[in-house]
């Protein structure tokens, strides 16, 4: 590409640390989590939530299981205002959670700030400004010392105001464009705010580390996150919270990194929406620590349905590809991928294992609310005899023999590849039923008797070329003598090669289900399959369906 000497690098790296983080290998418990969906992530929508939308996605992040909600920026939006007081005055915030407003770092907007929460029970007033060098220099053109005046003015107002309100108002403050700070000067300008604040054991302050814009890789994050949790202020008082988006696409590295060097809380939507390539991603940051038996501390069960209320309100839509939420993650067309999954699945049922292994499945898709044969297994040109002869036996109750399903898995791969399409569960089972089971022309058995004579006898009744006939011949059981008989009379050549049969375990238990194989003089396999309540007749069907198969 052209004119890449153009950029530069824009961040700042941090003065030597520890680098402890590096030794670490996952992230042993949940932070505290605080969503942003309806201020970060509602402002970066093309139509912002109403009212009646913000209440109803409010009430759901409640009953995921978040304990601080930011719910906007009050005093810049009459709407914002209008749900901070809706949300207080018909005292819809539970006990337990904490509602958090945004505040730029001027006093008219801190005193309407403090008016809208009057009363509120449990709030976290969030002051800001920007701090980086890009910022100080091309937008307020001011000297270092300026910028810092204006957090600890921030501060000071923050501390007056909550004085002369009514609530329980804890403070936090953010060095907005953290990364493109330098971080002696992040570190000077939080230590400043920490010191208006005075924070104790039982009035924590929280100082917000965001990634406002991604302009390094995860590590050099990391770094400063350690930094400024080995150097700030009345450490053992203060929460480090982190704040990613993602430029880069690098939100869920740049947070778990920051989790390990020492930050306490996490900042962020549902499924990464906010602006531009928008904030971490809530859900797959805590279903990560999910796969790795962690818990973490939110209730992701039904995603599905999350997701439907989720693209109600904001309009927007979750990628298909989507860690954990997108429609097609857990989804396998490959056939390679749907024969180990099949196969995992069967080893887990044998085995009664504990822990979750299941090849190509990271979690297993019912923890989240998603179904195996509607979501795991599907069904394509791609796809193999594994996830076919799955679909056929969790969906329908039909055990096919191994071969079967090399035969069976051909003929739907053809019939999706000429449709070009997908098919669902139901069309594979069309498929296989229109195909194998109990076929009926150009021969239809209707009766078979029985006698132990030479083996045993069968006498066979059944309709062939339009007529009604009747054949007897001898084997060396019920099936074969059957075979015998029909074979003589229309004079074909073949022989059995495999017969299996069990109980049909979907739909009915009472009802009974044949394979039989038959390999005719040139070597070529055809299968069919029969149901009935009797063995023996399912069997006979089974037959009459393969050398129908045949005479086709």
């Amino acid at each position: 590409m052209k004119n890449y000497q153009k950029y530069t690098r824009q961040f700042f790296e941090a003065p030597k640390t520890s680098m402890k983080w590096a030794e670490k290998s996952y992230i042993e418990k949940a932070p505290a989590w605080c969503s942003v969906d309806l201020r970060d992530g509602n402002q970066a929508l093309i139509t912002p939530m109403n009212l009646s939308e913000k209440l109803e996605f409010f009430k759901e992040l409640v009953r995921i299981g978040f304990k601080e909600i930011e719910i906007g920026f009050p005093a810049a939006s009459e709407t914002e205002y209008e749900l901070c007081r809706t949300l207080i005055e018909e005292n819809l915030i539970p006990d337990d959670v904490t509602i958090q407003v945004l505040t730029q770092s001027r006093e008219h907007i801190i005193e309407k700030t403090f008016e809208a929460l009057r009363g509120c029970k449990n709030a976290i007033v969030h002051l800001y400004n920007s701090t980086s060098l890009a910022q100080r220099e091309q937008v307020f053109r001011k000297s270092r010392e300026e910028i810092k005046q204006i957090a600890v003015t921030g501060a000071k107002l923050c501390k007056e105001f909550r004085e002369k309100y009514e609530g329980n108002f804890r403070f936090e403050y953010s060095p907005e464009s953290f990364t493109g700070t330098e971080p002696e000067y992040a570190l000077e300008v939080c230590n400043a705010v920490i010191d208006v604040w005075q924070p104790t054991a039982d009035d924590k302050v929280i100082i917000n580390l965001p990634v406002t814009v991604q302009l390094s890789m995860p590590h050099v994050y990391a770094n400063q996150i350690e930094y400024m949790c080995e150097n700030i202020n009345n450490r053992e008082n203060v929460i480090i919270s982190l704040h990613p988006h993602n430029d880069r696409g690098c939100a869920i590295a740049d947070t778990e990194m920051g989790l390990l060097a020492g930050a306490d809380r996490v900042e962020g939507t549902l499924f990464g929406n906010g602006e531009r390539t928008g904030n971490v991603d809530i859900i797959t940051l805590a279903m990560n620590m999910y796969s790795q038996g962690v818990d973490p501390q939110l209730d992701f069960s039904n995603i599905p349905a999350i997701t439907e209320l989720y693209t109600r309100v904001t309009r927007m839509s979750v990628n298909e590809r989507q860690p954990y939420s997108g429609a097609l993650v857990f989804a396998a067309f490959s056939g390679s991928h749907q024969d180990a999954i099949a196969k995992g699945m069967k080893w887990r049922e044998e085995k009664n294992t504990e822990h979750w292994t299941v090849p190509y499945l990271p979690i297993d898709p019912a923890d989240v609310g998603r179904e195996y044969s509607a979501d795991v297994i599907r069904i394509n040109s791609q796809s193999g005899k594994g996830g076919i002869g799955y679909i056929l036996e969790t969906r329908f109750g039909y055990n096919l023999p191994k071969k079967m399903r090399e035969n069976v898995g051909y003929l739907v791969k053809s019939v999706s590849d000429h449709q070009h399409k997908e098919l669902m569960p139901d069309e594979v089972y069309a498929i296989f039923k229109q195909n194998y089971v109990d076929i009926t022309a150009p021969i239809n058995i209707f009766e078979t008797h029985f006698v132990q004579q030479n083996g045993i006898e069968a006498t066979v009744t059944f309709d062939y070329d339009g007529r009604r006939v009747t054949s007897a011949d001898s084997g060396n059981g019920r099936l074969d003598a059957v075979s015998n008989a029909v074979k003589s009379y229309i004079g074909a050549d073949y022989t059995i090669n495999t017969y299996t049969e069990h109980a049909l375990e979907v739909g009915s238990a009472s009802k009974a289900v044949s394979y039989v194989e038959i390999i005719d003089g040139n070597g070529k396999s055809y299968w069919g399959t029969g149901i009935d309540n009797d063995i023996v007749t399912s069997s006979v069907k089974a037959l009459a369906s393969a050398i129908n198969n045949m005479l086709k």
